[in-house]
């Protein structure tokens, strides 16, 4: 019963829900950084080149040809897939600049926090009190 509580308690401190709706948060943002990606970088890109589709580029290291990286799979022929590592590479590439401008974004806002003036100190309670009296002795005089 005791380890049942502990996890409860873990698991609704509001660190471990911040990193799980980060966890999620960041899946979803891979996948659009990927899709990105595959569907409006690299297909200008392999136009450039010719038509190559990144995503199929391989190495037979078998004896048997292949035209392609399905029909070698297909076989279980041995193959080097540099074409699929370039892919993630530049998915990686794109993401870690994102992530960059986000992080820069964030310390500029922190500055221009920083930057603002503190409040200056509220008065304490003795000092108000003796204004008060202060004040008192000053109409009774008048």
């Amino acid at each position: 019963m005791g380890m049942m509580k502990e996890f409860k308690e873990f698991a609704v401190k509001g660190n471990a829900i911040d990193m799980a709706v980060g966890i999620i948060v960041g899946a979803a943002f891979g996948k659009i950084v990927s899709s990105l990606v595959s569907d409006v970088v690299m297909p200008p890109i392999g136009r450039l080149l010719g038509g190559v589709n990144f995503g199929g580029l391989f190495i037979n290291l078998g004896d048997k040809t292949f035209a392609t990286l399905a029909e070698a799979r297909e076989a279980g022929a041995p193959t080097l897939n540099y074409g699929s590592f370039l892919q993630t590479l530049i998915d990686f590439t794109i993401i870690a600049f994102a992530v960059f401008l986000l992080v820069k974004g964030i310390n500029r806002l922190k500055r221009k926090e920083e930057a603002k003036p503190p409040e200056p100190a509220k008065p304490s309670e003795e000092i108000l009190l003796l204004r008060e009296i202060r004040d008192a002795l000053k109409s009774e005089r008048s």
